[in-house]
């Protein structure tokens, strides 16, 4: 008989001992344990501990069971930087339920396209959003919508509830993106990437307990570059904040002892321009995304006691794919030659896989700063793909590298720098313009025969759209007219600042040559 003793555990065992599927909502399981009693949520005199936080959220998830949310039913938010949708970012996923954040800028239509896209069976709104929220919801006759008061009763009579998370690469959240390319695609967000690229953000930042952080960014904006969660996760306080104004930005951080913001060029730009004469000296570590900070942003940010640090990425990558990070050595430069320096996209993040700038035949540029290919990206923060459009995820990962659509260069220390946009997207204040979106708009009015939009550089948004219409034989129509008209069917800020008339200039094959309007307009 064998004497022989297999140094394999069973199957069952290996798995209970070594494995528990990644969900960020571990993070406030922890922190409710650990920092019980330590400040989680400050909302103007509403103060928040992490235990009564968790219990909200644990809450939420059960007066969502009891609304007749299941286990992979989408529930929308309609929120500023509020608790509602900070709670959300956990309590939505403890009901095992699909988060789908809303943005708020968008118009009643658009929202109503998310929506119906999503398939979300219920949605939570602040007050200040009824109207809005009424103006989605009263075509949508499947759609449950909770009033604040209502939704505030249910959770505070609702016990605890969770349901657990076996697949870590279950769909968890849908983002929706700008339409740069036509309609809003829904990117697929997991459990596994969440946790991830929140704790990619623990280190990159450095956050620890006495992290105090202020949202500056919107909160529905790839969830919110998963610093809802990075934030519980160090067991640091989440300052709420419904607006960037920055007087109050500034009290803030004065009063609470701000250690972190995040935020576009352009409200950097505003916080700068409305800094104290007289600044009490603590330092303010500031992550920037949406488009490169310029030398004199920079150079106004340290003058102000802001830390700057640029990151790169995009919806379909949980929000920060890349990060400038510092080289110590760097410091010792003169201001002007670390300012480009500061501006430069950076390298993957903690938990990201290498990038790669790819040429037309899908293989590597040489690190050399000067060959221009396109960004590709894979790895644990990538999106699952796009929900329900098979052939746009194939698209976008034709060999398993998703291609981001940004085009830019490898310096030889690995660090990228991108150049040019492969579409036509508009950045303008950190929100994505489609300029296909803005030229559909505009070709529905009856007076438009045809319409191009490109943008233009601007010092306050970063870029701004233009347009260049041809007006039916014989119509009329201004340019306030057409302006109005895009406001009517899309968000304000994708409205083109300026409209001018004429013929569009054409390749052979009837191609609208927009190098040629981006030089016109940039001399308008």
């Amino acid at each position: 008989m064998s004497t022989h003793v297999s140094q394999t555990p069973g199957a069952g065992i290996a798995a209970a001992l070594s494995f528990d599927a990644l969900t960020p909502t571990a993070f406030l399981d922890r922190a409710a344990a650990v920092h019980a009693d330590r400040t989680a949520v400050i909302d103007g005199p509403l103060r928040l501990t992490y235990r009564e936080l968790h219990l909200r959220c644990l809450r939420q998830a059960g007066a969502l069971a009891g609304l007749g949310v299941r286990p992979g039913d989408r529930v929308a938010v309609l929120a500023a930087n509020t608790p509602l949708l900070l709670e959300s970012h956990f309590g939505v996923l403890y009901a095992g339920a699909v988060l789908v954040t809303l943005n708020i800028r968008l118009s009643a239509e658009e929202l109503r396209h998310i929506i119906r896209h999503s398939g979300a069976r219920l949605l939570l709104f602040d007050p200040e959003f009824a109207e809005l929220a009424a103006a989605v919801a009263e075509p949508l006759e499947d759609l449950r919508v909770v009033d604040p008061g209502e939704y505030e009763a249910l959770r505070a009579d609702a016990a605890p509830h969770r349901v657990p998370v076996t697949d870590e690469r279950a769909l968890m959240a849908l983002n929706y993106t700008s339409g740069t390319t036509g309609p809003p695609k829904g990117v697929m967000y997991h459990h596994r990437g969440a946790y991830l690229q929140a704790l990619a953000m623990v280190g990159h930042f450095r956050l620890t307990s006495e992290a105090v952080f202020l949202w500056t960014l919107p909160m529905f904006h790839c969830n919110g570059w998963a610093f809802p969660w990075a934030v519980t996760a160090a067991g640091g306080v989440h300052v709420c904040l419904r607006k960037v104004d920055p007087p109050r930005v500034w009290q803030l951080i004065a009063a609470e002892r701000v250690t972190m913001l995040c935020a576009a060029p352009t409200v950097l730009i505003s916080l700068v321009e409305a800094a104290p004469a007289a600044f009490d000296g603590h330092r303010v570590t500031v992550a920037v995304g949406g488009a490169p900070p310029s030398p004199t942003l920079l150079q106004g940010c340290a003058r102000v006691g802001f830390d700057v640090t640029h990151l790169y990425g995009l919806t379909e990558t949980f929000g920060p794919a890349a990060i400038c990070d510092w080289r110590p050595e760097w410091s010792a430069l003169p201001d002007d030659e670390q300012a480009p320096l500061r501006a430069r996209q950076g390298v993957s993040n903690l938990v990201s896989s290498a990038m790669r700038v790819l040429d037309a035949d899908g293989l590597d540029v040489p690190w050399d700063g000067e060959t221009i290919g396109e960004v590709a990206l894979r790895g644990n923060t990538v999106m699952l793909g796009y929900y329900r459009d098979e052939k746009a995820t194939r698209a976008a990962a034709p060999d398993g590298w998703f291609r981001t659509g940004d085009l830019g260069v490898l310096h030889p220390d690995g660090y990228l720098q991108l150049r040019d946009r492969a579409k036509d997207i508009i950045i303008s204040g950190g929100e994505n313009i489609s300029s296909i979106e803005v030229e559909a708009a505009l070709a529905g009015h009856p007076a438009v025969l045809e319409a191009a939009v490109v943008g233009v550089p601007d010092d306050r948004w970063g870029e701004r759209p233009v347009a260049f219409v041809t007006l039916r034989p014989g119509a009329q129509a201004s340019a306030e007219e057409l302006r109005a008209y895009v406001r009517g069917r899309l968000a304000a800020f994708k409205a083109p600042d300026r409209i001018e008339f004429g013929e569009l200039p054409k390749t052979s094959s009837g191609k609208i040559r927009k190098v040629l309007l981006r030089a016109r307009a940039d001399v308008g």
